[in-house]
């Protein structure tokens, strides 16, 4: 074998084991950190219920689909849906559950804002995972869907609860 051989052969083996080493750590082969535990299907389905209500009228003191929905009304309703209670006022929405740190939430969990001052200055939002959440804003506005990065609601957020296990 010549030089050139060898080291064309040394080049191909490297070549190689980077590819394989990729796959591998990839395919979690390597890693050090635990994949995080699976969304329980009743979380899942509170969410989807919930993103059906997109484009529904907002209403104050509202929690029906058909005559229109503020914020907690759209919690409230979503998992009423699957047989789960939590309190209809947005103030008691902030208290159920458990505390949930930012790192840790997942789709279902209960969002709570501070909007203004007082009890009644409070707003919640059900976080749908991929770092959105589908909420009813306000008087004129509809359902919808925002991104938790939004300068806005990234620095009014107070806490996550988390109602499903």
């Amino acid at each position: 074998m010549t030089t050139i051989s060898i080291i064309c052969r040394h080049i191909l083996n490297f070549f190689i084991l980077v590819c394989i080493s990729l796959v591998l750590t990839a395919c979690g082969f390597f890693s050090s950190s635990p994949l995080p535990p699976p969304l329980p299907a009743k979380a899942h389905k509170v969410v989807k219920t919930a993103y059906t209500q997109i484009g529904k009228q907002y209403r104050l003191g509202g929690s029906s689909p058909t005559s229109g929905l503020d914020c907690s009304g759209l919690i409230w309703w979503a998992y009423k849906q699957h047989g789960i209670k939590v309190p209809r006022i947005t103030s008691d929405q902030a208290k159920i559950g458990k505390s949930i740190p930012r790192k840790k939430m997942r789709s279902g969990d209960i969002m709570v804002f501070r909007t203004a001052s007082g009890p009644r200055g409070l707003h919640t939002g059900l976080y749908a995972g991929s770092r959105s959440f589908i909420h009813s804003p306000r008087s004129g506005k509809k359902v919808c869907m925002e991104y938790i990065d939004n300068s806005y609601w990234k620095k009014n957020l107070i806490a996550i609860r988390r109602v499903t296990k």
